[in-house]
């Protein structure tokens, strides 16, 4: 009896997570048509494909080795849970991770979990399974919610209530696909995190993106003061707009000063190369760490 109703509790399915009855995947217990789905069962590792609808694509090599040694130590505690696609070939749900790190060492078999799944909620699982248990990166995250609304039709109202973020959230991280490729890669390899993307998106012209993506490489600059670049940037566009197009150069050391002084910095000069630099400050302590910056101040 108790293994009955353990298996019914393994059994639910991920709508049972997700307080979404109406879309609940019902195990196949006792047929003859399967008799392993609902069962925890050692499986042979070289019979276990991986999941084509995984929304990881970079695992750590130490995080996996870490957890390889865990693995020997202790042994696997959780199970993975795999979907059965043939006569003894099987495909993984989910548990990549221990998974990869169980190959690593050699095991022939491993603990999983049978259970049917179809290809939609394959790719939900997968998704689920990696926010809630250990994070993708931001771009790994909107590369999977916009798969969800282009491949399951969801709206971002339908796709905030299944991942459980509020629907602002979901909005944010989708806006960073709007990223240049070479920002989104920056993001992914850890050069800058998702509130230095979000205020690079303020940026429409892709050009200045990848400028003051450079910028915050080379600078080491933190998200607010990403945040102040990105407003110098588009205020002293609007401020020349009516006038005529002043030399790069100015509009270069307005961003230089602004990085470095993490405030307002406007720079205006005219065709005989004259011109004045103005440091907007909003209080007198602003006022203050600007002066200690250029020394003026004890």
């Amino acid at each position: 009896m108790a293994k009955k109703d353990r298996r019914k509790v393994l059994g639910r399915g991920l709508s049972a997570l997700l307080n979404d009855p109406q879309n609940d995947i019902h195990l196949i217990e006792n047929t003859n048509a399967n008799k392993l789905v609902g069962s925890i069962i050692e499986l042979d590792i070289d019979k276990i494909e991986v999941n084509p609808y995984q929304p990881r694509t970079n695992f750590d090599e130490k995080s996996i080795k870490e957890l390889a040694d865990s693995i020997i130590a202790l042994g696997i505690i959780q199970p993975i849970t795999v979907r059965e696609l043939d006569r003894n070939k099987y495909q993984l749900v989910s548990g990549e991770r221990r998974f990869r790190a169980s190959k690593s060492i050699n095991l022939d078999t491993i603990p999983a979990y049978v259970r049917i799944a179809n290809d939609q909620e394959i790719l939900e699982m997968a998704l689920i399974e990696n926010i809630q248990r250990r994070d993708l990166d931001p771009i790994e995250i909107a590369l999977s919610y916009q798969r969800l609304t282009d491949e399951i039709n969801l709206t971002q109202i339908q796709l905030s209530e299944r991942v459980g973020k509020e629907r602002s959230t979901v909005a944010n991280y989708m806006r960073l696909l709007k990223l240049d490729p070479i920002i989104q890669t920056g993001m992914r390899d850890g050069f800058l995190s998702m509130g230095h993307g979000r205020a690079l998106i303020n940026i429409e012209e892709t050009e200045k993106q990848l400028e003051v993506y450079e910028k915050i490489i080379s600078k080491s600059l933190s998200v607010r003061a990403t945040e102040t670049l990105v407003k110098n940037i588009k205020e002293n566009v609007n401020e020349l707009k009516p006038a005529k197009i002043q030399p790069k150069i100015f509009e270069s050391a307005a961003l230089d000063f602004g990085a470095y002084f993490n405030v307002k910095i406007t720079v205006k000069g005219n065709e005989k190369e004259k011109g004045s630099i103005q440091i907007h400050f909003d209080s007198l302590k602003e006022l203050s760490q600007i002066l200690k910056k250029i020394n003026l101040e004890d």
